[in-house]
């Protein structure tokens, strides 16, 4: 007669299938979120195009050393960013999506980890950690992006969540993952990764009352793993650009957080705000984890994790991390403030903290009370609608046609009233599904339906396609008066740079020459005695085109 399987046995089996279907759920999560419709618009901004190019040239030279600009030493950024794309461009070729690939598969790995962390140390948060994690708007967002921003972040918060597991657990192991990432950290984007760590680090244990945590952090083989993996670069970037420290720490690191040399200031509660646009839609429950552990904190005595749990596992007591991950959250938050240069990416590392704090929150109620129902409904509907409005504002401004009006106004309100519904019926255990269906309806909207006008009003891709079908040959390209965004993204997508007439950059031969309709008549004069004559126009971004030639010698003495 057959004997029944063990317990032991099946609740292991058990809970492999779980985390089997809980790793495919947040894969496929991710490939949607990070990865789908990645190439659906252009690159966009001045860092995207120009981040992407330096990598260019950076393979196309074979050096891992000095990140190049068009042929100059650009040292305002480490590597890792240059590196990984590097990687992607060997692989697929040189593409935008190729450009983006870093970004996203950091966010993934991120997601990852914030998985199988809460699966040892919260079990129980793990998949709606990881989600909403992936799920919240500033992730998708410079996942999406070519860019040092997701790459740090990614790297910070690995490391972090290690050296919690170390504290936690003891197990030295730990240490090394920690130790390791703060050095991909210093590689992504220099020292602030190291010093927002040793920040936290230090605050934690005051909080703790352990100030001999402080020098059981600074274990010699992980400094030294720190350096043997961070300061290669730092040392051979310095002998072939003697300028390297004083631009790279000097310039772009002091000085960016010292004054406002970039022009980035905003006012000192900016980041506040980011951080909450940042998590939607999780932004109540954020709210809420934030106020619980605040709550916490205030009515329960500091506690050191117990070293053991039920058959030898590490646990921590719920207080304890949660206060860490507060703790984290604010350093972010208040060190990025008092600096004098504001970047919304700046906040990224803060948002996967709030994340967990806020699946902490939920994990603990069986039922969720009107004002957050209330709240979550509207900021799912909010961000529906936006989905659907924005690539309509960037078409007609604020003259959106009232047929894509009454369209995100339904979209919103039927989200609405389907989160209010279901929550307040179902319960926490449906939060993932009503909270993940607008933001993946959005997303797709936008990748499919609003890509296009997105891509006309705010990459250079198009811009540069309309050129190259106007060219009957090869030419140099020139701007006049143009963005930033227009000059570094011709740049990346005809590979070529482009000379401004500002500074004094006027090709010797004939050439073409983008202008913004504003300074149409002035660059028209400045140009004389040459001749300009208009070839076209891009409507969407307000640019006009123009063939500069030299007239024949007759032409000229009669000008004169």
């Amino acid at each position: 007669m057959a004997q029944p399987a063990p317990a032991v046995t099946l609740h292991t089996m058990s809970r492999r299938r779980t985390t089997l279907i809980e790793t495919v759920t947040i894969a496929g999560f991710c490939a949607f979120l990070f990865y789908f419709g990645l190439s659906a618009f252009g690159l966009v901004g001045a860092d995207e195009p120009r981040y992407a190019q330096i990598a260019r040239e950076m393979l196309a030279r074979r050096d891992l050393v000095t990140p190049t600009l068009y042929g100059k030493p650009w040292l305002e950024k480490p590597p890792l960013y240059y590196w990984r794309a590097m990687e992607s461009y060997w692989a697929l070729g040189v593409s935008d999506w190729a450009a983006r690939l870093p970004s996203a598969t950091a966010a993934t790995f991120m997601a990852a980890v914030i998985y199988f962390f809460l699966r040892r140390f919260r079990p129980g948060t793990q998949l709606n950690g990881a989600l909403m994690t992936a799920a919240s708007a500033g992730v998708i967002g410079f996942a999406r992006g070519a860019g040092t921003d997701m790459v740090l972040a990614a790297a910070f918060v690995v490391g972090m969540l290690a050296w919690f597991a170390w504290y936690a657990a003891e197990r030295r192991l730990w240490l090394v993952f920690f130790y390791f990432f703060m050095a991909l950290g210093a590689l992504a984007k220099g020292p602030v990764a190291p010093l927002l760590a040793a920040l936290i680090i230090v605050i934690f244990a005051l909080v703790q009352r352990d100030v001999r945590l402080i020098t059981r952090t600074l274990w010699l083989p992980g400094i030294l793993l720190f350096l043997a993996v961070s300061l290669p670069w730092y040392v051979a970037v310095q002998l072939q650009n003697p300028q390297f420290l004083r631009e790279f720490i000097f310039q772009h690191n002091l000085g960016r957080f010292a004054s406002n040399m970039y022009h980035h200031k905003q006012p000192f509660w900016y980041f506040v705000p980011v951080l909450l646009l940042g998590v939607m839609p999780w932004t109540a429950l954020v709210i809420a984890g934030w106020v619980e552990t605040i709550k916490e904190w205030r009515d329960q005595p500091m506690a050191h994790p117990s070293k053991r749990g039920l058959g030898g596992a590490p646990t921590v007591r719920e207080g304890t991390l949660s206060r860490f991950l507060l703790i984290w959250t604010a350093i972010i938050l208040v060190f990025f403030s008092v600096s004098a240069s504001k970047l919304p990416g700046y906040i990224l590392p803060a948002i996967p903290p709030s994340t967990i704090l806020a699946a902490t929150w939920v994990a603990r109620r069986e039922r969720l009370n009107w004002l957050v129902i209330i709240a979550q409904a509207a900021l799912s509907g909010a961000l529906l609608a936006l989905a659907v409005l924005y690539p309509n504002l960037l078409l007609y401004g604020r003259h959106i046609p009232s047929e894509w009006r009454l369209l995100a106004l339904g979209a919103g309100s039927l989200a609405f009233v389907a989160t209010v519904s279901t929550l307040a019926r179902k319960g926490p255990a449906f939060l993932r599904l009503v909270v993940l269906a607008p933001v993946i309806v959005g997303l797709a909207f936008l990748l499919r339906i609003g890509a296009p006008a997105i891509d006309n009003a705010l990459s250079a891709r198009p811009v540069a396609r309309e050129i190259t079908q106007m060219e009957g040959r090869p030419v140099e390209v020139a701007v006049f008066n143009a963005s930033r965004e227009t000059e570094y993204g011709l740049a990346f997508y005809r590979n070529q740079p482009i000379p401004r007439y500002e500074r004094g950059e006027v090709p010797a031969q004939d050439h073409l020459v983008v202008v913004p309709e504003a300074y149409a008549d002035e660059f028209v004069k400045a140009v004389r005695p040459r001749r300009a004559s208009r070839l076209g126009s891009f409507t969407p971004q307000r640019l006009e085109f123009y063939w500069v030639s030299t007239p024949p010698p007759m032409v000229m003495e009669h000008q004169h």
